[in-house]
């Protein structure tokens, strides 16, 4: 059985994506690792930082992100799947470039793996998320965040990435087609809104510019994470991958961690009310289970 991970990803060092911590969280897993690489700014250190990790289980193709792509995120999905293209495991796991999975799920991973891998009626395994926010003691387990995601399938199924590279489908005759996979506790670590705050402003200006085509504006303000003091902490550890990273944590004093913020943006879902209370319900009466909520697999019985 061969495993291979794949990725795409630009302009990591400028936008403080832990790269070379995703990368690692399963490079002990993966017989290769294949990263689409884009056309970075002048300036921005990722190909140095991918490289300095010095494995030959990686492969780098350097790319050109096509302007006309960008509707939409289109750009991530096509990148996704030219990464993916390249991949020749038995499996394919993906992760974007600020997802880590925790080595205490290494061997639940492998096992599982080869438990489904003559499973025809198999897919694909089922991941949880753990979405930090502000910092990485504060965590999201709210409705309107994804709760689960596809990030480990069989190769060679007709299996492409959609819309910005949020997840995945089997192509077949027309249309696409919703994955079988096995539910698992497998944890993915998500810390793409853990960022210093101006750092964060800039990386919403491209994401707009690449999903809306709207103008980049240059905001003096640093970015608002809003009141902490709302938000769960996390009580678990973190990949052992990320520490160094984690010692990097230098913006405390522009967080605000009592319970009261006046926002200087619009509103996330999980700070509404209406949606405060339904997060209520999903985790204390229906097992974290999200109602009426996001949904781009079918479960199939272990």
């Amino acid at each position: 059985m061969k495993i291979s991970g794949f990725t795409m990803v630009k302009n990591a060092d400028k936008f403080y994506f832990p790269i070379v911590e995703s990368i690692k969280s399963i490079l002990p897993l993966v017989d290769e690792f294949v990263i689409a690489l884009g056309d970075n700014d002048e300036g921005d250190r990722t190909e140095d930082m991918i490289r300095s990790i010095s494995s030959d289980k990686i492969k780098i193709y350097n790319r050109v992100w096509d302007v006309n792509a960008m509707k939409d995120g289109r750009i991530y999905a096509d990148e996704t799947n030219f990464a993916l293209s390249k991949c020749t495991g038995d499996w394919c796991f993906y992760l974007q470039a600020d997802e880590c999975i925790h080595e205490k799920d290494h061997d639940m991973i492998l096992s599982m793996c080869k438990q489904y891998q003559a499973r025809e009626d198999v897919d694909g395994l089922l991941f949880n998320y753990i979405h930090f926010w502000g910092d990485y003691n504060h965590y999201l387990p709210f409705h309107g965040w994804y709760r689960n995601e596809i990030r480990l399938f069989k190769n060679n199924r007709q299996i492409q990435s959609i819309k910005d590279a949020q997840s995945f489908r089997k192509r077949i005759t027309g249309g696409m087609q919703k994955l079988n996979v096995v539910q698992s506790p497998i944890r993915v670590f998500h810390y793409g809104w853990v960022r210093p705050p101006y750092v964060m402003n800039s990386k919403k200006d491209e994401q707009d510019v690449v999903h809306y085509q709207t103008k980049a504006e240059k905001k003096r303000q640093d970015y608002d994470y809003g009141a902490l003091g709302k938000i769960p902490e996390y009580k678990g550890s973190h990949p052992s991958i990320m520490k160094h990273k984690m010692q990097d944590f230098h913006w405390e004093g522009q967080l605000n961690y009592s319970k009261k913020a006046e926002l200087n943006r619009p509103k996330f879902k999980h700070e509404k009310l209406k949606y405060r209370l339904l997060s209520w319900v999903e985790n204390k009466l229906n097992n974290g289970r999200t109602i009426m909520g996001y949904s781009n697999w079918n479960i199939v019985r272990k």
